[in-house]
């Protein structure tokens, strides 16, 4: 038995934040001097190296909750079930609901049980929990589903991945120009048919790679060291994706008996567009073989990165023809793999 996703749906908050929108900041370096170049050139080698033009940032009346329901409903929509029927509801995010102006995470109750009252749904049988795994969280959700419906312990689950990064930004760190905010949802049910998720892989790596990502003070010294920010070491990152990342997408790929050749479309996690292209790049070197054209579709550029909704937007996008020069046919092998915070890294392959 196979599990297959059954619906899927992204929200994409409408408010759209250029990078020329970052002209006016003040990015020092991280001990607090300033940085010494014109915004204008940050700018402009930041979109050369990660792709990014433009983010979307939620409404201000918005939480990240709120935006995982809007993609929830969706997605129900889409694969034309009753919500009733859902067993499981597994929400990944990293930093739960943060009301604009505020400083304070918020997760109690869970923002999964919080999308279950949003949906009205009743049934208490229906399981609701958060799942905190980084950037690959809706992936390990998408393997936490498979696992509870081949154990005969649920027939269909709700997979979200939401985040509003954007308010857990530091204004004066350059790294906050990548981020943004969003949400992706999917029904993941039994296959009784060729389609679904054929094998995967999942890894943390917490030795000297657990605080590559953290939360830490602004760079400004005049704000409050107490209030924490998202912060990375990016050159770690980089170098850790490089080698980690093609390895785990091999393994995978390898388990699922499928040829490099049958691969149609990798669907990999929206965070720099230099750094995938690079992975991919290593991934099809450990096969000796050229990267196809057109492999990997892209929404880094106009989406920005928001975490664990970029691969489930990804998707959605490319199943309902909203990427250029993109399109996906019934039994097209997909591979979708991530790495984010923990570090964690994981991949599935997919037949559509």
């Amino acid at each position: 038995m196979k599990i297959k996703i059954t619906g899927i749906a992204s929200y994409i908050p409408e408010r759209k934040i250029s990078n020329t929108d970052f002209g006016n900041h003040v990015f020092l370096n991280e001990d607090g001097t300033p940085f010494g170049r014109p915004n204008e050139i940050i700018i402009h080698k930041f979109k050369g190296i990660t792709g990014i033009e433009h983010r979307r940032y939620a409404e201000k009346e918005h939480t990240s909750s709120d935006l995982a329901f809007f993609a929830a409903q969706k997605a129900i929509d889409n694969a034309q079930i009753d919500p009733e029927t859902i067993d499981y509801i597994i929400f990944a995010h990293n930093f739960g609901d943060v009301k604009s102006g505020t400083i304070q995470s918020d997760m109690l109750p869970s923002l999964a049980t919080r999308v279950k009252q949003k949906l009205q749904i009743k049934n208490p049988k229906c399981v609701a929990y958060d799942l905190l795994f980084g950037c690959p969280g809706w992936i390990e959700g998408v393997l936490q589903a498979n696992a509870f419906i081949k154990s005969g312990m649920a027939k269909r689950c709700l997979v979200i991945g939401s985040e509003t990064l954007s308010r857990v930004v530091d204004d004066h760190d350059r790294d906050s120009m990548i981020y943004s905010d969003g949400a992706g949802a999917s029904i993941i049910e039994a296959s009784e048919d060729a389609s679904g998720l054929l094998s995967y892989e999942s890894a943390t790596y917490a030795m000297d790679e657990a605080n590559y990502l953290f939360f830490g003070k602004s760079y400004n010294t005049d704000l409050d060291p107490d209030t924490r920010y998202i912060k990375m070491h990016g050159r770690k990152i980089y170098e850790f994706a490089l080698t980690t990342v093609p390895a785990a997408m091999k393994s995978c790929l390898d388990k699922s008996g499928v040829a490099i050749e049958d691969v149609k479309k990798i669907l990999i996690h929206q965070a720099n567009e230099k750094m995938d292209e690079a992975i991919i790049d290593r991934f099809y070197k450990l096969y000796n073989k050229p990267v196809p054209q057109d492999i990997m579709p892209m929404s880094i550029h106009e989406l920005g990165n928001s975490s664990v909704a970029t691969v489930p937007t990804l998707f959605d996008l490319l199943v309902r023809g909203k990427i250029k020069n993109q399109e996906i046919h019934k039994g097209d092998i997909l591979l979708f793999a991530s790495v984010g915070a923990g570090m964690n890294v994981n991949a599935f392959i997919y037949r559509y």
